[in-house]
């Protein structure tokens, strides 16, 4: 072991030195060799299946986003094809409505109409009778107050031949 420093000098001057910041003996062709081998090796065992796996993935996906789009449109097509159909099944039924109303309407005025005219039938038929009634009772009292007058000219006369 060497304690001093001029002796590490002395030591240090003597020994040779080889190699340096480069040294252009077989290992460096062999490191360049080694390290093209092991890129290659890293690209056919790692990179490729990775890079593999990462496009399937892709294409998965974007198969899967080209589906969901189409589902989507068709989706959006349904749904303003059954809006549609419901606005007009709404417009139908409204105009089933209408012309429903519009037929009660006239059923109702027909039936007014024709009680109207059974009323003003039974009224006509009732001041018939009743004229008749009339007829008859000016009749019967016609015919009482001759009778009666005649007894009564009969009790005058009779009244005055006794006098």
């Amino acid at each position: 072991m060497i304690n001093s420093p001029l002796l590490f000098a002395l030591y240090a001057s003597n020994t040779e030195i080889e190699g340096g910041l480069f040294d252009f003996n077989a290992t460096l062709p062999l490191m360049a060799l080694q390290f093209i081998v092991l890129t290659f090796t890293l690209n056919f065992i790692f990179y490729k299946p990775v890079g593999i796996v990462l496009d399937e993935r892709d294409e998965y996906i974007r198969n899967s986003l080209t589906t969901a789009s189409a589902s989507l449109l068709k989706a959006n097509e349904l749904t303003q094809k059954y809006e549609q159909e419901l606005a007009e099944s709404r417009k139908q039924a409204q105009k089933i409505i209408k012309q429903s109303q519009k037929e009660a309407q006239q059923i109702v005025s027909i039936k007014i109409r024709e009680a109207q005219q059974d009323a003003e039938k039974l009224i006509s038929e009732a001041y018939y009778q009743l004229n008749i009634q009339k007829e008859h009772a000016l009749k019967t009292l016609e015919n009482q107050v001759d009778t009666l007058s005649d007894q009564i000219k009969y009790k005058l006369l009779e009244n005055q031949s006794l006098v």
